[in-house]
């Protein structure tokens, strides 16, 4: 068994880790290497974040003739030429995997990488089942980083694993663009790709098994988006999911719905309920590593799993399944490796996250449920777009910011915006939360430029009600 000062097993943001500092050390990398050019990157930049936003732009661009009609521009969607999109989004990322992976085989002297899959044989011991050949490589080690990430969640659905159907993985490297698409679910990757896919001229419908679309949100974002996707695509709430047949010619849905069962039919089906944890995929129990009910592995603040020498970061221990929360988690795991005695924590308190589907959202802190349900004291204030200067010139109509404060000392509690620019738009209450800044404070102590968009913070702030 060979025998290392350190395993990194995943190159999403695991791959941040190992730098210079590291130099002292053996360290290998390994990474699975699944589907036919490999996944060196993770998550992020293969299959989630990065060609997501790629084609979240594009789709921005197909709905301009749109946006134009409304305020007197003629304009016109030609076409919109599917391979091209498509080679020229992942011509881009395919190359930087490869440099990635390249870099991890050649660039330091001291690194190696290993292509298969790791699984734990006892604590802090491991197996590498190469992903061409086979064989299998035995690795013990001082350390052990769990970087390996999730996968999409494919439901028990009859016939489904007979049917030919898509997930997050391979639906952005479809060989055409279909005519139709029924998608399975009602979150943040349903609703992205079902913008996506709707602005290239797809005939999207989405199905959810509750009565709401990004049901997790605040309830008033949640109730105006779930209302303008209705508008927009082919919306079935509170749907069960009773059977799926498939063959060549595409895939049809049998739901059961209010009046009975209901049959859609469609070129493609994607699969797009959620994420699961790879734990069961490098046998995280077997190397003593607790998990858990819903298979995440358990860590402490310093992402320290419950055995000594092994820590976890990212989608395989975080209920967030974000990347710049793997990001700030992979820089704690690296301070700490490097400096046990003087041991660090993720901070996790106001963890921000945004929904790029049309219209934009975004949220931090507490959405005004969770605050009833925790029996927590707030005051609400709401500001629409078409209240502000900018917004009123736009002719936004269904866009707004909801703000939650403690009524008697104005600290931000959390913060919800959907419409155009929200992601960016949250960052300064994002800000206020972390370092501690009052509504009062913010609203009344800066400059705010007129006739800018950050108007629709400032009159949030103000509008709270504080005592």
């Amino acid at each position: 068994m060979r025998h290392v000062d350190l395993v990194v097993i995943g190159s999403g943001s695991g791959n941040a880790i190992v730098d210079e500092r590291f130099d002292d050390r053996e360290v290998v990398y390994v990474e699975k290497g699944v589907g036919s050019r490999g996944s060196y990157g993770g998550t992020c930049l293969n299959v989630g974040c990065i060609p997501t936003k790629m084609l979240v732009h594009t789709a921005d661009v197909a709905g301009s003739p749109e946006e134009g009609s409304r305020l007197g521009v003629d304009l016109s969607l030609n076409d919109a030429d599917w391979p091209r999109i498509r080679d020229r989004v992942f011509g881009r990322i395919d190359p930087i995997a490869d440099g990635g992976q390249k870099y991890r085989q050649t660039g330091r002297s001291n690194t190696s990488l290993l292509i298969g899959t790791a699984r734990f044989t006892g604590p802090k011991q491991l197996s590498v089942i190469d992903a061409q050949t086979g064989d299998a490589t035995a690795l013990s080690a001082d350390q052990i980083v769990v970087a390996a990430g999730s996968r999409p969640a494919v439901p028990d659905v009859p016939g489904l694993a007979e049917s030919r159907f898509h997930t997050s993985d391979s639906v952005m490297r479809l060989e055409q663009v279909p005519t139709s698409m029924t998608i399975l679910g009602s979150g943040f990757i349903a609703v992205e790709m079902a913008h996506i896919f709707s602005s290239l001229g797809v005939k999207v419908t989405v199905v959810a098994r509750s009565g709401q679309l990004l049901r997790q949100l605040d309830r008033d974002v949640a109730r105006q988006f779930t209302e303008i996707a209705g508008a927009r695509w082919d919306v079935r709430l509170n749907r069960a999911v009773r059977r799926v047949e498939g063959d060549g010619d595409g895939a049809r849905v049998f739901l059961d719905g209010p009046d009975g069962e209901e049959r859609l039919e469609a070129d493609v089906l994607l699969v797009a309920t959620g994420r699961v944890p790879n734990s069961d995929l490098i046998g995280a129990e077997d190397g003593g590593i607790e998990l858990t009910a819903d298979g995440r592995v358990v860590v402490d603040e310093t992402q320290a799993t419950t055995v000594p020498g092994v820590w976890a970061l990212g989608d395989i221990s975080s209920p967030y399944q974000l990347k710049h929360v793997a990001n700030r988690e992979a820089r704690t795991v690296a301070h700490n490796l490097l400096h046990p005695e003087d041991l660090i924590r993720t901070d996790h308190r106001y963890v921000p996250y945004a929904v790029f589907t049309d219209p934009r959202i975004a949220s931090v802190g507490l959405t005004e449920q969770e605050a009833e349900a925790n029996g927590i004291a707030y005051v609400t204030s709401t500001q629409e777009y078409a209240g502000i200067a900018y917004g009123w010139a736009m002719e936004d109509t269904t866009g707004f910011a909801k703000l939650l404060a403690d009524p008697s000392t104005g600290a931000l509690l959390g913060a919800h915006i959907i419409g155009p620019e929200a992601p960016t738009l949250i960052q300064p209450l994002i800000q206020a939360m972390q370092f501690g800044l009052d509504a009062r404070t913010m609203a009344r102590d800066q400059y705010w430029i007129h006739p800018a968009m950050p108007e629709l913070i400032e009159n949030a702030l103000l509008a709270l009600p504080l005592v």
